[in-house]
């Protein structure tokens, strides 16, 4: 299955929630959840009352994780089949091993307003991890990483507009962040406390174990 490439709010509409996909429009008065408030397609409100299967909310869940970490299914099921060889809860597991995506640190520390910014920023290779250049969104972090802007990177505009307006989001308890440097670290590994986001990471588990 394809990245989705169409607008982020239909897809906030799809799940009936707010994930937060772009930022700080999330939380003005263009929300699309807020202003509309139904599923995208046509004869919504008829489909709004549809009561969704145990197999449906399983969906869902699943749906919603994919959106907000902006992963492919297949990406996601490999996530999935990794988390269920670790020990512990395999749901909780999960969710760890994507909030450990690089992408996701960087918006994490504040470095971009959405996750999808965040990907674009490592795709584009601003970002280096303990001195070494990285542009794969989806490599993983370890305790003690140290997560900072390439070199040529501190240069541009983006950076420089960055360093003159920290971040107004709290930097997780896992990470620590410089703020005069822009250089963040990993502390520890993720709990699922540190990760607000409203996921049901327990029917993600059984629609897989289906």
């Amino acid at each position: 299955m394809a990245r989705s490439t169409g607008p982020s709010c239909r897809l906030c509409r799809r799940v009936g929630e707010k994930l937060f996909l772009k930022g700080a429009r999330c939380l003005g008065p263009k929300c699309a959840v807020d202003k509309r408030g139904t599923p995208p397609g046509m004869h919504t409100l008829r489909k709004r009352k549809r009561k969704l299967s145990d197999r449906g909310l399983q969906l869902r869940e699943k749906q919603k994780a994919r959106y907000i970490y902006e992963v492919l299914e297949r990406q996601f099921r490999r996530f999935f089949k990794e988390a269920s060889k670790a020990p512990g809860a395999t749901g909780e597991t999960l969710l760890q091993l994507l909030e450990r995506r690089l992408d996701s640190v960087v918006y994490r520390l504040g470095f971009a307003e959405s996750r999808a910014q965040a990907r674009q920023i490592v795709h584009h290779g601003h970002i280096q991890v303990r001195g070494r250049r990285t542009d794969v969104p989806s490599c993983l972090v370890e305790i003690g990483d140290v997560i900072s802007f390439w070199e040529a990177s501190r240069d541009t505009f983006f950076y420089k507009a960055l360093k003159g307006n920290p971040p107004s989001r709290p930097v997780p308890a896992w990470l620590s962040l410089d703020g005069d440097k822009l250089e963040g670290k990993v502390l520890a590994m993720p709990s699922r406390s540190d990760i607000e986001i409203s996921i049901n990471e327990k029917a993600i588990v059984e629609y897989y174990a289906r």
